[in-house]
């Protein structure tokens, strides 16, 4: 294949010579793109009827085409401000940390606000996160922001607190002190600082096979001036395409910002990580159950009033206290306009780590769409991760159990969170598939649906994320090893290559094993990615 930038417009393409990933041909070794459309998937015997035909004829040279991934859960511009700015995520130690705070802020003299982000303390041996004291040494008492890995506490400098009209707080600061220095942070932030942040994050979606981004934006998170001029950079320019949610009460100011939905991280609760994950009983770790952002009365109302204006509702909920109030909140807005309303709408949870029988029965009859984040298992669980040091052994082990959720016909629509952890679908798709816990693992091919067909319903479309004729032509060219069939009702054994199974093949993902390579990335019949030299 040979290298070009991004097209401004669509073109009629014929890809062949490869291995086409389409449930409408499992054998299929090519496609014909036209119109930002698929038109025909079938066998390299008959793609010559089409080649005279076509503007370009791409040789696949046997790579795999499938459809592009759907990232359902991201901060955009926080995602590129981690690429380009001071990421902590692989500090080893805090004296690691700090040692990389201090090169970050003699490198970057000019910029007002100092932004990091990533650090995990509890990876760290003593396991404490720096001080203010240390933190004003090591940037020579500039403004710092740090957010904590899951992006729910921060450790700030003595300048940021007083740019934020806040007191001499110590430790890291939680809920409405830390919303406060982050948008005091990131108001220092300016608008091209911002947009460059955005082309670098899209860009590297883009890169990874990402054709679509759910941004989660709202108040306490970044800014309506950053949502819009996200959406609108996304509209203009060629690119991953952007589905917006703001997260706030006031379902007018969704729809005037553009927004799918009032929805994303609407926060019931925070995260377990910063102890703010709101339990039914106490953590193993501290003597208290979290923090509620959000009860049953106005979960309910949220729903109601997103449901009669025609958006998607949604909350973020991790604890099992917050997804018990959703549900309970959602069950009151069923009871208030009728089940057939609630379910149509198609409300969103994301996260929903903490479930039980009963919750995941209440996904199932609300027509939930659970938006879950498969990277924090292979980051937190098992038996001496963070959850089990949070939680206790028994509740971490009944986190995130997406088998379960599948069973029961929950929708599943799979994301990253990113910056929380890295934008990586085929990663994500493989932790979801080796889950630390077997019973809650799923096979590949539906981690992969759950990745790709479940980011496109979880906005209301189901003729997309599948490379049948007339689905939006979103795909990705992979260069990767030996394709297998895995049946529904494995969990990780049980390979099969024999092509009668009818099934169409995906990649060997068993740990140890490379990760496909993103060759082109194309969204709407444009390609937005090429791997140089390809």
């Amino acid at each position: 294949m040979s290298e070009r930038t991004a097209e401004s417009e669509p073109k009629t393409v014929l890809l062949r010579r490869g291995e086409v990933h389409s449930p409408a041909d499992p054998f299929a070794t090519a496609m014909v793109v036209e119109r930002g459309q698929v038109a025909w998937v079938g066998s390299e015997g008959a793609a010559d009827a089409f080649a005279d035909g076509v503007d370009e004829v791409v040789d696949l040279d046997g790579a795999l085409v499938t459809p592009a991934f759907t990232d359902a859960h991201v901060h955009t511009t926080a995602t590129g401000l981690a690429l380009t700015g001071l990421d902590l995520s692989t500090a080893p130690s805090l004296e690691a940390a700090l040692a990389l705070v201090r090169d970050f802020a003699a490198n970057r003299p000019h910029d007002r606000v100092l932004l990091g982000h990533g650090w995990d303390s509890a990876r760290w041996p003593g396991g404490r996160p720096p001080t203010r004291a240390e933190l004003d040494e090591a940037t020579g008492g500039r403004p710092l922001y740090l957010s904590r890995i899951d992006v729910h506490s921060a450790v700030v400098t003595t300048a940021l607190l007083d740019l934020a009209s806040l007191g001499r707080v110590d430790g890291p600061l939680t809920a409405d002190a830390h919303h406060t220095v982050r948008s005091a942070a990131l108001g220092a932030v300016t608008p091209g600082q911002r947009a460059e942040a955005q082309r670098a994050a899209l860009a590297h979606a883009a890169s990874l096979g990402i054709g679509t981004l759910h941004e989660c934006a709202g108040p306490d998170i970044s800014s309506e001036d950053d949502l819009t001029g996200l959406l609108r950079l996304a509209a203009e320019e060629p690119g991953p395409r952007v589905v917006g949610y703001w997260a706030e009460q006031d379902v007018h100011k969704a729809r005037e910002l553009g927004a799918a939905g009032a929805a994303g991280d609407l926060f019931v609760d925070g995260s377990l990580g910063s102890h703010t994950a709101c339990l039914h009983h106490p953590y193993a770790d501290a003597d208290h159950t979290g923090i509620a952002y959000l009860d049953v009365d106005a979960v309910a109302a949220h729903v109601v009033a997103c449901t009669e204006a025609g958006l998607q509702a949604g909350f973020h909920a991790i604890g099992d206290a917050a997804v018990t109030a959703v549900v309970e909140g959602v069950r009151a807005a069923a009871e208030k306009l009728g089940l057939a309303r609630v379910r149509a709408a198609r409300h969103r949870v994301e996260h929903a780590e903490m479930l039980t029988p009963e919750t995941i029965a209440a996904f199932a009859e609300f027509g939930l769409t659970a938006s879950v984040q498969p990277a924090f298992d292979a980051l937190w669980g098992g038996e001496d991760g963070m959850y089990a040091r949070r939680l206790g052994g028994d509740r971490a082990r009944a986190l995130n159990p997406f088998a379960a959720l599948l069973k029961a016909g929950v929708p599943l629509a799979f994301g990253s969170d990113s910056p929380v952890t890295p934008l990586d679908p085929w990663g994500t798709v493989r932790a979801a598939a080796f889950h630390r816990t077997p019973e809650h693992r799923v096979s590949v091919r539906a981690a992969f649906t759950a990745h790709t067909r479940g980011g496109w319903r979880a906005v209301g479309r189901d003729d997309a994320g599948v490379l049948v004729p007339g689905a939006p032509a979103d795909y990705a060219v992979w260069r990767t090893g030996e394709l297998v069939v895995q049946a529904p009702d494995d969990r990780v054994a049980r390979w099969s290559t024999d092509p009668r199974s009818g099934t169409p093949g995906l990649p060997d993902l068993t740990p140890g094993r490379d990760l496909p390579v993103c060759l082109r990335t194309v969204v709407g019949g444009r390609t937005v990615f090429v791997r140089p030299g390809e």
